[in-house]
């Protein structure tokens, strides 16, 4: 085998900035993930043994992280039902969003969501939508 290279030197990189290779993990779950994934490929002593004993359990766990399928520990977690706002039933006019398409220029589903953000009033939907944002 070839030479033990230096700490400071990464196998493959073939510019001289490592760290715009290597993606950095956001949240704490990718850097779990991303440890569990890179302990897989440390070399360990008892190896030479022959056999890998790889924890199936780490791997699986590793692997939904990354892929985002949203189970953690073994429960499912529903971050994207639990963030999603609760839409009221409204009913708004066909006349006014006829009125809003017309005025706004605004396309027939974004003025329904419109009228609908404000319970189906004409007036604040005008308003809301004129108003600049603070």
């Amino acid at each position: 085998m070839a030479e033990k290279q230096p700490p400071t030197i990464v196998e493959g990189a073939t510019t001289g900035d490592v760290e715009d290779e290597v993606p950095v993990a956001k949240s704490a779950e990718d850097r779990k993930a991303a440890a569990a994934l890179s302990s897989l490929d440390t070399p360990r002593d008892d190896e030479a043994a022959g056999g890998k004993d790889v924890d199936q359990e780490a791997v699986k766990k590793a692997m939904d992280r990354l892929a985002g399928t949203g189970t953690a520990n073994g429960t499912s977690t529903k971050k994207e039902e639990e963030n999603k706002p609760v839409k009221k039933v409204v009913k708004v006019d066909q006349a006014d969003v006829a009125l809003l398409i017309e005025e706004l220029e605004l396309s027939k589903i974004k003025a329904t969501d419109l009228l609908k953000s404000h319970d189906g009033k004409v007036e604040e939907a005008l308003r809301a939508y004129i108003t600049p944002a603070a």
